[in-house]
This record gives C-alpha cells, structure tokens and sequence, in this order.
C-alpha cells in the first residue's frame, strides 16, 4: 500500500468512526441540548459525547509516553515517510482554518446555524482559547521532538487541534440542519491531520492527541457559554462589537477575538 493510501485510509478511519458515534449520539440526546443557546437552558452535560475526543487524547498519550521500540503506528509510518521523503504539501496551513470559516460562509449563504453570529463567534473564541493554551502550554512542557528534527514540541499537533476545534463548531452549528456539514468539516480535519504526517512535521499520536483535544475544546465552549451569557446579562453588559481573526506566523496559528463592550 503506498503512502498516500495509507494517508486516506486514516481519513477515512478517523471521519467514519466519529461520524457514526457523533450522529447515534445526536438522535438520542437531540432533546437533551437547546435548539439555540440564546434564551434557552443550559445544554445538559453528556458523558457520551466524550468517548471519541477521549479515546483520541489517550492513544495519542500513549503512543507519545511508551518507550519508542513500542510506538507501532508513529514510527511505522514515520518511517515510510522518512525514507520515501514524498513530495510535501503544504495545503494544511490552510485547511486547518476551513471548517470554522465554513460556518460563516453557510451563513452569509443565507443557511443558518445554531446561533446568531454573536453567540457562535464567543464560542468560537473560547474554543480557540482554551485550543491554543491547551496545545502550547503541552507543546513547551513534552518538548517532543518532530520527525524532521526541525524543533522540539511536536506534541500535540496545533494544526489539527485547531480543524478538529473548527470541525466540531461546524457539527454543532448545522447538525440540525444536515449531518452532512459536519461530516465535510471532520474529512477536512481529518485531512489536515494526515497532510501533517505526510509532510514529516508530526506523529501520528501528535495528531490523534490534537485532533481530541480540539474536540474537547469545542464541546467544554458549548457547555460553558449559556453561563458566560448569563453572567453578561445579569452585569447589563452587551457586545457592540465582536470580531474574529484567524491568524499565522509561519509556525503556529490560530484565532484572535476582539470584543468591545
């Protein structure tokens, strides 16, 4: 098998396995969350709704804690990628940033989501802020060095922690809508995540961590954000102006919120 078919054979592992559990989930606790979270209750905490993100943190642990002889799946195929050197692509600095933009664009197509483009963009900007202090803070404390040898805080892989935070903003927006959003915003991730193992900049547990941990990320603003609104509210305090930036300095990216009070 080559390198490239290995590569969507692990798109499309990662993309159905998460499909199916995230779609049984959603039917069985649809009534469970609030249609819109602005004048609704609080969505109510599921358990279920960890497995996969958890499930993903823990290989990715493992395969990064084990002593390397161990380390199947990283260093098989950090090997075929070592020793071929394939032609790299660099289209993951860019797709990371896809899902949550698609959000935006659905919207300005006229296809509406969840929220009001005030309360999904809140959410987005405390997914990507407790993305980006998760991944850095884990980065500079594992110090793991990349398969290239370039620099030491592979683990975990913030290019795909950041799909992976965007693909479930774009599953939790349109589910109702249609599963199919969602499941073009996960492909795209799990893309993401492949192309940074293609090109040698990560393990695979450096992707299967970041892929969980933007998940978690997503899914903890969800939770959080009906109380953040709720104490907005009570202070009389309204956003006259809230702006989101997606930002890159040729090594690490993400999203910078602005609010004016």
């Amino acid at each position: 098998m080559s390198l490239r078919s290995k590569a969507s054979s692990i798109i499309i592992v990662c993309l159905s396995a998460h499909a199916s559990c995230t779609t049984n989930i959603n039917e069985k606790n649809l009534n469970a969350e609030s249609d819109s979270i602005q004048g609704a209750k609080t969505p109510r905490f599921s358990y279920t709704q960890l497995i996969i993100p958890t499930v993903l943190v823990a290989y990715g642990t493992i395969e990064a804690a084990v002593a390397p002889k161990y380390r199947m799946l990283n260093y098989a195929i950090g090997h075929e990628v070592i020793v071929h050197k394939p032609e790299k692509f660099q289209i993951d600095d860019v797709t990371q940033y896809v899902p949550a933009a698609s959000v935006y664009a659905l919207n300005l197509a006229g296809i509406k989501g969840k929220n009001n483009f005030k309360d999904r963009t809140i959410i987005l900007g405390l997914s990507a802020l407790f993305t980006g202090i998760s991944v850095n803070s884990i980065k500079y404390t594992a110090k793991e060095e990349r398969p290239d040898k370039s620099t030491s805080n592979s683990f975990p892989s913030g290019h795909t922690a950041i799909a992976f935070m965007g693909a479930e903003f774009l599953w939790q927006e349109y589910k109702d809508v249609s599963i199919w959003y969602g499941i073009a915003g996960y492909a795209v991730a799990s893309g993401t995540g492949a192309f940074r193992v293609y090109n040698n900049k990560h393990w695979v547990g450096d992707v299967a961590f970041g892929a969980g941990l933007g998940i978690l990320c997503t899914k903890v603003a969800y939770w959080i954000y009906p109380s953040v609104d709720k104490a907005f509210s009570i202070n009389n305090n309204k956003m006259k102006n809230v702006a989101l930036y997606p930002y890159y300095n040729g090594q690490q990216g993400g999203f910078s919120l602005s609010i004016q009070l």
